[in-house]
C-alpha cells in the first residue's frame, strides 16, 4: 500500500538500512538496467507496476466470472459461483499487492490514487499517469480473458441466439458481455443501485484506510494484502448481485474492452456512470471518515510500521541522489540551485 505521511519520521534512522545489493549481487545486465531505471525511468516502472497490479486483480476475477457465466449458459456443472468469483478477486488483489506494491505504492484503483492526490500530496501529474495505467491494466486483462475464452464465449452466444435470448441476455450481468462490462437489471431503481455501490465501496475504503494507518497494531503491512483482498471478496459475496463495480479501473477497463468487442451496445447506459464514479466518492468519504474518527496523531507508530515507512523514505532519498548524480553527469556539477531544481523535478515525477 502507498505510504501515508512520512515527514514526521526521523530522517537519520534509515541511512543504516541494508540494501539488497550488499547481500545478493545481481547479474550485470540487471544492474545496468537498474541504473537507467533509477535515474530516468522510475516513473515508467511505477506505472507498469500499477498496470500489472490491476491486470492481476482483474485477470483473476474475470477468469472466474467467465467460467461462471459461460458455464451457466452452456449448462456445465460445477464451474463457478458468486463465491468463487469473490475468492478469485480477493486472491487477485493479494497477488497484485505482494508483487507490485513495493514498486509503485500499490494503489491499483483510481479512487485510491485520487485520495493520495487530495490528502497525501501525490502530484496530480503522477496521479493521472497512475490512473491511465490502471485503466489500461483492466483493459488488457479483459482482452486476455476474452481471447482465452473465445471459443466458449462464441458457443454461449450461439446458445443464446438459438434460444432467442441473445438481445435480452448478452448485454446483461448473465450474458457474455457481462463477463467484462458491468450491468444491472433494467428495472432496478438506479438510486438503490447507487446506494448499494456507495455503501459497499465505503466499507472497502474503511478497510484500506485502516491498512494505511501506521499506528494501527492490527493491520501490519504483511497483513494488508489479505485484509484488503478479503474485504473485497466479502463485498462481492454480499452485494455484487445488486450491482457492484468497486474499482473504476476494473469497470472502465472492462467496459472499454466490451465496447471494443461488441460495439456501443455493450456500453451499459446510465448505469455506466454509477459504476465508474461512485467508488471514487465512497473511497474519498471513507478515508476522510477514518481520518476524522479513527486516526490519532498522538498514537505511537508500530515497530513494523516505522520500518516500512523508513524503507520507503530511504528508497525515495536514494532515487533523489541517483537523479542528482544523473544531472551532474549530463550537465556538469552545476550550481546548488540547479541541483535543487533536479531534486524538485524528481519529487514532481
Amino acid at each position: 500500500m502507498a505510504a501515508v505521511s512520512e515527514s514526521h519520521l526521523n530522517p537519520s534512522s534509515h541511512h543504516n538500512q541494508q540494501q539488497l545489493a550488499e547481500i545478493e549481487p545481481r547479474p550485470a545486465i540487471f544492474r545496468a538496467w537498474e541504473r537507467v531505471r533509477q535515474r530516468r525511468a522510475h516513473w515508467l516502472v511505477e506505472c507498469i507496476a500499477e498496470m500489472f497490479g490491476v491486470f492481476c486483480y482483474c485477470y483473476a476475477g474475470l477468469g472466474a466470472t467467465a467460467a461462471y457465466i459461460v458455464g451457466n449458459i452452456l449448462k456445465f456443472d460445477g464451474v463457478g459461483s458468486l463465491f468463487t468469483i469473490g475468492v478469485a478477486y480477493g486472491l487477485g488483489i493479494v497477488v497484485a499487492i505482494v508483487v507490485c506494491a513495493a514498486t509503485s505504492g500499490g494503489h491499483f484503483s483510481p479512487a485510491v490514487t485520487i485520495v493520495h492526490v487530495l490528502f497525501n500530496g501525490l502530484p496530480p501529474a503522477k496521479g493521472i499517469r497512475y490512473i491511465t495505467a490502471q485503466i489500461l491494466g483492466g483493459f488488457i486483462a479483459s482482452l486476455f480473458v476474452y481471447w482465452q475464452y473465445d471459443a466458449l464465449i462464441k458457443d454461449a452466444e450461439a446458445a443464446l441466439t438459438a434460444a432467442g435470448l441473445y438481445d435480452t441476455e448478452n448485454f446483461s450481468s448473465v450474458g457474455p458481455a457481462g463477463i467484462f462490462a458491468l450491468y444491472v437489471n433494467p428495472a432496478a431503481p438506479l438510486g438503490r443501485v447507487f446506494l448499494n455501490e456507495f455503501v459497499s465501496d465505503f466499507f472497502i475504503g474503511i478497510a484500506i484506510s485502516a491498512c494505511l494507518d501506521p499506528t494501527n497494531f492490527f493491520t501490519p503491512p504483511v497483513a494488508a494484502p489479505w485484509i484488503v483482498g478479503l474485504t473485497y471478496a466479502t463485498a462481492i459475496w454480499g452485494f455484487a448481485s445488486n450491482g457492484l463495480a468497486a474499482n473504476t479501473a476494473r469497470d472502465v477497463g472492462g467496459r472499454l474492452a466490451a465496447i471494443a468487442i461488441w460495439g456501443t451496445r455493450a456500453s451499459g447506459g446510465r448505469y455506466a456512470a454509477i459504476a465508474a464514479l461512485t467508488n471514487i466518492l465512497a473511497t474519498v468519504a471513507a478515508y476522510a471518515f477514518y481520518e476524522f474518527i479513527f486516526k490519532d496523531s498522538n498514537r505511537a507508530l508500530t515497530v513494523i510500521g516505522k520500518e516500512y515507512h523508513d524503507s520507503r523514505i530511504a528508497q525515495r532519498e536514494r532515487l533523489q541522489q541517483y537523479h542528482l548524480d544523473d544531472v551532474k553527469i549530463r550537465y556538469g556539477s552545476g550550481s546548488d540551485s540547479e541541483k535543487g531544481a533536479g531534486a524538485g523535478g524528481l519529487e514532481k515525477k
